[in-house]
């Protein structure tokens, strides 16, 4: 088992219980991306890591439901296929390849890109659904920390919205919060 599949398994299952809590009228609850309601969060998951995964891997994750469908379905399938990827042994010897993130080992890439990425959209589902908003903030920590010298080239990327400012003596969930857009 590596690193990247635990840190998977941790982070999914807080997701995965904010999914499992939606109340069903709550899918088209407006959430913290602009545009986006609740269902959009899990559509985002759902749908582009398979395409970045086959793109650079040559991996195809089983597709469950439509989000539109059964979001809970849909997450549930995809995550237990990213799960499986990461608990293969044979996953830690391929590699991700991507003109814009060069050659990667496949589970660091797993975790870098996509891991993080749940961790971050379980506040924005949170919120959306009114449900426990608080993250690791331990993980919080790190990733600000390493998201901090990137801020120019995570703004050009055009996956963050402009940085909020927020008291310095703000708590790290919040400070990463508005660090990649989002008004905590």
């Amino acid at each position: 088992m590596t690193e990247a599949a635990d840190e998977h398994r941790t982070v999914a299952r807080v997701f995965t219980d904010r999914v499992r809590g939606t109340r069903p009228e709550a899918w088209d609850d407006p959430a913290p991306c602009e545009g986006w309601v609740a269902r959009d969060v899990v559509r985002h998951l759902v749908e582009w890591f398979p395409d970045f995964l086959k793109a650079g891997a040559g991996v195809d994750l089983p597709k469950g439901p439509s989000v539109d469908d059964d979001p809970v379905a849909a997450w549930t399938v995809h995550s237990d296929a990213v799960q499986a990827l990461l608990d293969d042994p044979a996953t830690a010897e391929r590699t991700l390849s991507n003109e814009h993130v060069g050659q990667l080992p496949l589970d660091r890439a797993v975790d870098q890109f996509y891991t993080s990425d749940v961790f971050l959209h379980t506040w924005d589902l949170a919120r959306a659904t009114g449900q426990e908003e608080r993250l690791d903030p331990g993980r919080c920590a790190r990733m600000l920390d390493g998201m901090l010298p990137l801020d120019e080239i995570l703004r050009k990327s055009g996956h963050y919205g402009p940085r909020v400012d927020v008291p310095e003596s703000s708590d790290v969930q919040t400070r990463l919060l508005a660090f990649i857009g989002r008004k905590p």
